[in-house]
């Protein structure tokens, strides 16, 4: 009786070179024999048999405790050959049901009355900072980069990023400027430096986040200006702002909350304020989250699609001004990220454990996968109240990175975060 999974990877894969060793022992060469060979082993019948019942999420497991084995190749290599030869089929109705039913249950979750976002947070952010350290740029921006003009760093792309962002944010000195998930300060950092007399808000639910961000800016003698507070947004009260960014923080929303959120957003915006959305997006609803993922690294995100953005941001009275698509740039900040924590396994091994390790380099490799093959983009969308809140073309997108280009040649250098 042949294998389910020989059976199922057969079916699957028709293009390229893959060598599958089953627990049995029995291999097999799959594939048209095209490109680089890639070498599969499973370490035994369980295993197997898992994969093969729900590879969405056992695939990621076994990878992690270490029996789905790479003999040729890495686990890039091996999602970037399945994802060229299919796109998210279901091959049987058991597959559907457990697609139905991680639906279903994660849709119930995100309208959920009980608040789990800071524990959300915490389950990723607040890991040791040591571990964001291993892959992250000298200014921890744990977020897409912009790589304009192609073939820059990984850190003159997060800079690029947060000129571009404070670009079109159109920030002024003086100015009151809220960051809705405000990470490790980089952010608020540069634009407070940019703009003189600018008064930051940072609102983040990682401690780990808010100690570090609060240190580096009493560093850099911006504490009386630049502060971070350990918030949720829905219950921020009080106060006006002239400009809102938030950056990669709208993934850990939830579908259920996107017209509450918007809310808020439209509550805390001056009436002649700018706001500037960053977020990961998709092309069309997926209506849940990966299931390793939604598991073992983002409980309780979800990526959105712009069809599923706009129609509560419109509904919250805000005003779409600008919305511009990244493709591409988070598969070469993957990339970059991937590269960089690989090349420091044992340091990664010693914080936590191989297990871990392996689970960090599916999650960076997958993810990478999506944007290479899945088709997700960046979307980063400017939003306001008043329609004359921002210019009526975009060139002012370019004449303000030159000047702010002119600030970061006088800009003192970042100082290494110390643990």
């Amino acid at each position: 009786m042949a294998s389910a999974l020989f059976s199922l990877v057969k079916k699957l894969v028709r293009k390229g070179s893959l060598k599958l060793t089953l627990a049995s022992g029995e291999t097999h060469m799959i594939g048209d024999g095209s490109g680089e060979t890639v070498a599969v082993r499973i370490a035994d019948q369980e295993a197997e048999d898992a994969v093969a019942r729900d590879p969405t999420l056992k695939l990621g497991e076994m990878y992690m405790e270490g029996r789905f084995i790479l003999e040729q190749g890495d686990i890039y290599d091996f999602l970037a050959l399945v994802k060229q030869n299919t796109t998210n089929e279901i091959f049987d109705l058991r597959m559907a049901t457990l697609l139905i039913g991680r639906i279903v249950w994660q849709q119930l979750k995100s309208r959920s009355p009980v608040n789990r976002n800071k524990y959300n947070v915490a389950h990723h952010y607040d890991l040791s900072a040591k571990l964001f350290d291993l892959f992250l740029d000298e200014d921890w921006q744990y977020s897409c980069a912009y790589f304009v003009p192609p073939g820059i760093s990984l850190d003159e792309a997060q800079v690029a990023k947060k000129r571009h962002i404070a670009a079109k944010l159109l920030v002024e000195p003086g100015q009151r400027v809220l960051e809705i998930g405000s990470g490790w300060g980089g952010m608020g950092m540069y634009l407070a430096e940019a703009n003189p007399g600018l008064d930051f808000t940072g609102i983040t639910l990682s401690e780990e986040q808010l100690k570090v961000s609060r240190e580096r800016a009493a560093k850099r003698g911006l504490s009386d200006r630049v502060r971070f507070e350990l918030q949720d947004y829905r219950y921020l009260k009080g106060r006006k702002f002239d400009r809102i960014v938030s950056v990669g923080m709208f993934e850990h929303v939830g579908i259920g909350d996107y017209r509450k959120f918007f809310n808020k957003v439209s509550e805390l915006l001056d009436d002649n304020g700018v706001m500037l959305l960053h977020s990961i997006a998709r092309p069309k609803p997926s209506f849940a989250t990966n299931a390793f993922i939604e598991k073992y690294i983002f409980p309780g995100g979800y990526i959105p699609s712009v069809g599923e953005t706009l129609p509560p941001l419109e509904k919250a009275g805000l005003l779409v001004k600008d919305v511009e698509i990244l493709p591409m740039h988070y598969a070469h900040t993957l990339r970059h990220w991937r590269n960089r924590f690989v090349a420091r396994k044992a340091e990664a091994v010693a914080l936590y454990d191989e297990n871990f390790f392996r689970m960090w380099e599916f999650y960076l490799a997958g993810s990478e996968m999506g944007f290479r093959w899945d088709e997700l983009f960046i979307m980063q969308i400017q939003i306001t109240k008043n329609q004359f809140a921002v210019p009526d073309n975009r060139n002012y997108i370019g004449e303000r990175e030159a000047k702010l280009r002119e600030f970061e040649a006088t800009r003192a250098p970042l100082e290494k975060i110390v643990f």
